[in-house]
Protein backbone atom coordinates (compact mmCIF):
# COMPACT_ATOMS: atom_id res chain seq x y z
CA UNK A 1 0.00 0.00 0.00
CA UNK A 2 1.54 3.45 -1.17
CA UNK A 3 0.08 6.69 0.27
CA UNK A 4 0.43 9.68 -1.38
CA UNK A 5 2.37 12.95 0.28
CA UNK A 6 2.32 16.34 0.34
CA UNK A 7 -1.79 16.66 -0.48
CA UNK A 8 -1.57 15.09 -4.12
CA UNK A 9 -3.83 12.42 -4.97
CA UNK A 10 -2.33 9.05 -6.05
CA UNK A 11 -0.12 9.31 -9.06
CA UNK A 12 1.48 5.80 -9.62
CA UNK A 13 0.21 4.07 -13.06
CA UNK A 14 1.77 0.60 -14.66
CA UNK A 15 4.57 1.25 -16.37
CA UNK A 16 5.58 4.15 -14.42
CA UNK A 17 9.51 3.97 -12.99
CA UNK A 18 9.94 4.64 -9.14
CA UNK A 19 13.15 4.83 -7.12
CA UNK A 20 13.22 3.50 -3.72
CA UNK A 21 14.51 5.82 -1.08
CA UNK A 22 16.85 4.87 0.89
CA UNK A 23 17.57 2.26 -2.09
CA UNK A 24 18.65 -1.02 -0.76
CA UNK A 25 22.29 -1.95 -0.58
CA UNK A 26 22.99 -4.71 -3.40
CA UNK A 27 19.70 -4.25 -5.40
CA UNK A 28 18.71 -1.73 -8.07
CA UNK A 29 17.55 1.26 -7.30
CA UNK A 30 14.97 1.99 -9.71
CA UNK A 31 11.48 -0.26 -10.39
CA UNK A 32 8.84 0.10 -12.38
CA UNK A 33 5.24 -0.25 -11.38
CA UNK A 34 3.69 -3.36 -12.75
CA UNK A 35 0.58 -3.09 -11.25
CA UNK A 36 -1.34 -0.06 -9.16
CA UNK A 37 -5.03 0.15 -7.86
CA UNK A 38 -6.84 2.96 -6.21
CA UNK A 39 -7.79 1.95 -2.68
CA UNK A 40 -9.21 5.34 -1.99
CA UNK A 41 -7.91 7.55 0.34
CA UNK A 42 -5.69 5.42 1.60
CA UNK A 43 -3.66 5.15 -0.82
CA UNK A 44 -3.26 2.77 -3.69
CA UNK A 45 -2.11 -0.98 -3.84
CA UNK A 46 1.05 -1.35 -5.99
CA UNK A 47 3.03 -3.75 -7.15
CA UNK A 48 6.80 -3.43 -8.04
CA UNK A 49 9.04 -5.32 -10.30
CA UNK A 50 12.02 -7.14 -8.13
CA UNK A 51 9.40 -7.43 -5.47
CA UNK A 52 8.81 -11.24 -6.09
CA UNK A 53 8.03 -11.92 -2.84
CA UNK A 54 6.08 -11.05 0.70
CA UNK A 55 9.40 -10.70 2.15
CA UNK A 56 10.60 -8.55 -0.60
CA UNK A 57 7.20 -6.23 0.10
CA UNK A 58 8.33 -5.96 3.60
CA UNK A 59 11.74 -4.74 2.99
CA UNK A 60 9.86 -1.88 0.99
CA UNK A 61 7.79 -0.31 4.21
CA UNK A 62 8.61 2.73 5.57
CA UNK A 63 10.67 3.73 2.00
CA UNK A 64 9.77 6.40 -0.60
CA UNK A 65 8.73 5.82 -4.03
CA UNK A 66 10.02 8.89 -6.41
CA UNK A 67 9.29 8.94 -9.91
CA UNK A 68 11.02 11.73 -12.05
CA UNK A 69 9.17 15.01 -12.90
CA UNK A 70 9.09 14.51 -16.36
CA UNK A 71 6.78 10.94 -16.41
CA UNK A 72 4.19 12.86 -13.93
CA UNK A 73 0.62 13.99 -15.18
CA UNK A 74 0.90 16.78 -17.46
CA UNK A 75 -1.32 18.61 -14.48
CA UNK A 76 1.13 17.99 -11.89
CA UNK A 77 1.05 21.56 -11.47
CA UNK A 78 -2.14 21.68 -10.86
CA UNK A 79 -1.66 18.58 -8.20
CA UNK A 80 0.71 20.00 -5.98
CA UNK A 81 -1.12 21.39 -3.55
CA UNK A 82 2.42 23.42 -1.96
CA UNK A 83 3.56 24.60 -4.83
CA UNK A 84 0.45 26.43 -4.87
CA UNK A 85 -0.77 28.02 -1.66
CA UNK A 86 0.94 31.85 -2.08
CA UNK A 87 1.28 31.96 -5.47
CA UNK A 88 -0.09 35.21 -7.31
CA UNK A 89 -3.20 34.46 -9.15
CA UNK A 90 -4.16 37.35 -12.31
CA UNK A 91 -7.04 37.54 -14.11
CA UNK A 92 -6.72 38.42 -17.69
CA UNK A 93 -9.58 41.19 -16.95
CA UNK A 94 -9.26 41.91 -13.46
CA UNK A 95 -5.22 41.96 -13.00
CA UNK A 96 -4.29 40.81 -10.19
CA UNK A 97 -6.70 38.80 -7.63
CA UNK A 98 -4.46 37.99 -4.91
CA UNK A 99 -2.78 35.23 -3.40
CA UNK A 100 -4.00 31.30 -3.16
CA UNK A 101 -4.55 30.59 0.61
CA UNK A 102 -6.03 27.22 0.18
CA UNK A 103 -6.86 24.53 -2.10
CA UNK A 104 -10.41 22.88 -1.56
CA UNK A 105 -10.16 19.64 -2.95
CA UNK A 106 -13.62 18.11 -4.63
CA UNK A 107 -15.48 15.07 -5.96
CA UNK A 108 -15.24 16.84 -9.42
CA UNK A 109 -12.29 19.46 -9.53
CA UNK A 110 -10.35 21.64 -6.93
CA UNK A 111 -11.21 24.95 -5.86
CA UNK A 112 -8.71 27.80 -5.07
CA UNK A 113 -9.48 30.21 -2.48
CA UNK A 114 -7.65 33.65 -3.68
CA UNK A 115 -7.44 36.60 -1.18
CA UNK A 116 -6.41 39.80 -2.57
CA UNK A 117 -8.01 43.43 -3.70
CA UNK A 118 -11.06 42.20 -4.65
CA UNK A 119 -11.87 39.73 -0.94
CA UNK A 120 -12.11 35.92 -1.33
CA UNK A 121 -12.42 34.49 -4.59
CA UNK A 122 -13.21 31.22 -5.70
CA UNK A 123 -11.91 29.59 -8.93
CA UNK A 124 -12.81 26.07 -10.10
CA UNK A 125 -9.21 24.51 -11.47
CA UNK A 126 -10.31 23.40 -14.78
CA UNK A 127 -9.23 24.05 -18.53
CA UNK A 128 -11.97 26.42 -18.64
CA UNK A 129 -10.44 28.89 -16.04
CA UNK A 130 -7.03 27.86 -15.68
CA UNK A 131 -5.17 29.55 -18.39
CA UNK A 132 -1.03 28.71 -17.37
CA UNK A 133 0.00 27.74 -14.46
CA UNK A 134 4.07 28.40 -14.68
CA UNK A 135 6.90 26.98 -12.47
CA UNK A 136 7.34 30.14 -11.25
CA UNK A 137 5.80 33.63 -11.04
CA UNK A 138 2.22 34.70 -11.72
CA UNK A 139 -0.96 32.08 -12.33
CA UNK A 140 -2.81 33.40 -15.18
CA UNK A 141 -6.73 32.62 -15.30
CA UNK A 142 -10.34 33.85 -16.52
CA UNK A 143 -12.53 33.55 -14.05
CA UNK A 144 -15.95 33.21 -14.66
CA UNK A 145 -18.49 35.93 -15.31
CA UNK A 146 -19.92 37.19 -12.02
CA UNK A 147 -16.78 35.91 -9.96
CA UNK A 148 -15.08 39.27 -8.96
CA UNK A 149 -17.29 42.03 -8.03
CA UNK A 150 -15.95 45.02 -8.82
CA UNK A 151 -17.23 48.22 -6.47
CA UNK A 152 -17.78 51.74 -8.49
CA UNK A 153 -16.05 54.21 -7.07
Amino acid sequence: MTVPVHGLPPLLREGLEVAIVPPPLKEDRWHEVRHASDAGQEGQLVELSGARSIGDATELVGKTLLARLDDLPANYALLDVDALLGREVVDEAHGALGVIDEVMKGAAQDVWVINGPYGEVLIPVVDQFVIEVPSEGAIHVRVPAGTVVVEEK
